[in-house]
């Protein structure tokens, strides 16, 4: 099923309708307002955007500098080429240190690779921690559809009936309640679990360090609880030094959920070391490639500086009105419209560079000014070229080209259709049923041209002109 097919499905969700206005009514009304607190809003994006191209340039030495201080202090660095290969390090881990249940803090990256799968077929249980992405395992293992806040397409009344569904509880309605109720469930899962494995926000080359942002503090128990931690995230995520993560950290808040600063932000750097009163014995980072650096040196590495805050989804109009689940895979919105494309192969992806009305929105709110649109324009390009698009879009294509290489054909072409047009749109002149154009009508009423050309218009307007000064 495509993404069309799966949008026309979301549209035509009630429930889901009622639930994606939380997007306007929370986050985008909060980023605005977090943002105008910002005197150096668009300075502090520059200096962002610096940052993170900096880091691009040179992404090897940068990778050699973090794992370098990171070994440094007692952690152990290790590289996926492939998703296949990434979940295979993480389970490997698990067995070499004889893990039997692992604590998930929420991490797009073990969603992308397929981690929970690849632990089950090795018998080792995963437990996720972060709520939304509890909800979403205890329903039938069910995918996110935000990157940050996974739950959004469910209200509170779907999850109280989950929870007495997989608590074998007494139905409860309130919010308290119902976190009170997932806290208790999950804290004998922190306090047995063998190993805890994380995302990072950002990797610091300086200090050999994951920063990783929550707001639930779950992440905490899943890093200092366990015998054996593992940090899990794309090569891209790398900077420079703590100087640089303060200037991404006025952002990411901000720009994510409308918030000064996260509840949490942690600085994890090595394992325990002697004297040190907690933590993992055992610490290690799986850096994924899985297509990143692909985009190096490429038309499309501009897309290698996101951090992941979900502005871009926050703001587009298509993604407000279908969700998550309609994009097919990890990363929806805008951003998925370019990563999902780039990682798994245009020919897989062909709905998602479509997916857009091109408002620019997106690249408006990106807290590192990234050329979604554009990027999206590209992939239109890339599609023309292999000869991707449906033979229907092709032949209308072709018809549209051959007509207007030759003027006198265009114009008259276009005269009479017009003219046709016109006819069909009736006395009110609007179009419900358009030939070759459903798409446009469908759904909606389609405005019935005027009845004449441009060329038309305009020659009967100069005509005019000349009269009147005559």
């Amino acid at each position: 099923m495509h993404f069309k097919q799966r949008a026309g499905q979301k549209l035509a969700d009630v429930r889901l309708q009622k639930n994606l206005k939380k997007l306007a009514e929370k986050f985008v009304i909060a980023r605005t307002a977090a943002v105008v607190e910002l005197d150096d809003f668009e300075a502090t994006r520059e200096a962002a955007v610096e940052r993170r191209n900096r880091v691009l340039a040179n992404l090897d030495q940068w990778l050699q500098t973090f794992e370098r201080n990171a070994t440094a202090r007692g952690a152990t660095v290790l590289y996926a080429e492939t998703a296949e290969e990434g979940a295979r390090l993480i389970v490997e881990i698990a067995t070499t240190h004889g893990v039997r249940k692992v604590i998930k803090s929420k991490s797009m990256v073990s969603e992308e690779i397929g981690l929970n799968h690849a632990f089950e077929a090795a018998g080792i249980r995963p437990v996720e921690t972060d709520l939304g992405e509890y909800i979403l395992q205890i329903n039938d293992n069910e995918a996110p559809s935000h990157i940050i806040a996974p739950v959004i397409h469910k209200d509170k009344e779907e999850i109280s009936d989950l929870f007495a569904r997989a608590h074998a509880t007494s139905r409860k309605t309130e919010i308290t309640q119902l976190t009170r109720e997932a806290r208790d469930v999950l804290r004998s899962h922190f306090l047995s679990a063998d190993m805890g494995v994380t995302g990072a926000n950002f990797l610091i080359a300086e200090t050999g360090s994951a920063a990783v942002v929550t707001n639930e503090g779950n992440e905490g128990m899943c890093t200092i609880m366990p015998r054996v931690h593992v940090v899990l995230t794309g090569v891209e995520k790398v900077l420079p030094t703590l100087e640089d993560l303060a200037t991404l950290m006025r952002l990411l808040p901000r720009s994510a959920t409308g918030q000064q600063i996260s509840n949490y932000l942690s600085l994890l750097t090595g394992p325990r070391r002697e004297g040190d009163g907690e933590g993992p014995e055992h610490m290690y980072y799986v850096l994924l490639d899985a297509g990143r650096t692909r985009l190096l040196g490429s038309e499309f590495q501009e897309m290698l500086r996101c951090i992941r805050c979900g502005a871009c989804m926050n703001h587009c109009p298509v993604y407000q009105k279908v969700g998550g689940h309609a994009y097919g895979w990890v990363y929806p919105g805008p951003m998925g419209a370019v990563l999902t494309p780039n990682y798994v192969g245009l020919e897989k992806a062909l709905d998602l560079p479509q997916a857009a009305t091109f408002c620019n929105q997106c690249s408006v709110v990106c807290p590192v000014k990234i050329p979604l649109p554009d990027l999206m324009r590209k992939l239109r390009e890339h599609q023309w070229e292999r000869g991707l698009q449906p033979w229907p879009e092709k032949l209308a294509i072709a018809a549209w080209a051959f007509a207007a290489k030759r003027p006198m054909l265009y114009a008259f072409i276009t005269k009479w259709a017009i003219r046709l047009l016109t006819r069909m749109g009736g006395h009110d002149r609007r179009l419900r049923s358009l030939p070759l154009g459903a798409g446009w009508t469908s759904s909606r009423d389609f405005p019935a041209p005027s009845g004449r050309t441009f060329r038309e218009l305009y020659r009967a307007r100069i005509t005019a002109h000349g009269r009147t000064r005559a």
